[in-house]
């Protein structure tokens, strides 16, 4: 099935989203995450303090982006492997579709960098940590023959937030390495660590 081109205004609107992120990860970069207001950003931008909030719930969503698409994405990407992987191989193969360039503006260790300075970040990445349990539940209890819904049983749960703790600490590691290890070895390591 095609899908269906993107309209002008759909066009228009990624642009804009995309011109307006870059415009704040450049300022966050300079002044720091905490330091830089919705109204510079909007300045910067050449955008008023409304139309900033028409593309974006609060500042924390400019560097987390669309914390539900990504957490879709991630579903997918483990909904796409193979039956005969283990939850903990499908979760390592499916996190590796969270492998960003960055954008212009700033680099991946740079975004790195404004979560560990940032408490306001680290809190909303903990809120999407939550939410990615509940997305990824039902394929890693499949994995783990455990019956779809079953809320009594932990087993699902506990090995996605394992998971996504081994990512995290990867990530600062890889951060405090000034981006030179390798982030999916730290985060084989981390895993190594959880299930030894």
């Amino acid at each position: 099935m095609e899908s269906k081109p993107e309209t002008l205004r759909e066009r228009t609107r990624r642009a804009v989203h995309a011109e307006i992120t870059d415009t704040a990860l450049r300022l966050f970069a300079e002044q720091g995450f905490e330091a830089t207001t919705v109204d510079q950003i909007a300045a910067a931008a050449g955008i008023s303090r409304r139309s900033f909030f028409h593309y974006f719930g609060s500042k924390e969503d400019v560097v987390l982006g669309d914390l539900e698409a990504l957490g879709l994405r991630v579903r997918d990407a483990l909904e796409a492997r193979p039956e005969t992987e283990t939850a903990w191989e499908a979760l390592r193969e499916a996190l590796k579709s969270l492998r960003a360039p960055g954008t212009g503006a700033v680099t991946p260790l740079q975004i790195a960098d404004m979560y560990a300075d940032a408490p306001s970040l680290r809190a909303r990445h903990l809120e999407k940590h939550l939410r990615w349990q509940e997305l990824l539940a039902p394929d890693v209890e499949r994995r783990l023959g455990i019956s779809p819904g079953d809320t009594a049983d932990p087993r699902a749960r506990a090995v996605i937030a394992a998971a996504l703790a081994c990512l995290d600490t990867a990530v600062e590691a890889w951060r405090q390495s000034g981006g030179a290890a390798d982030p999916v070895e730290l985060f084989d390591q981390a895993v190594a660590a959880v299930r030894a």
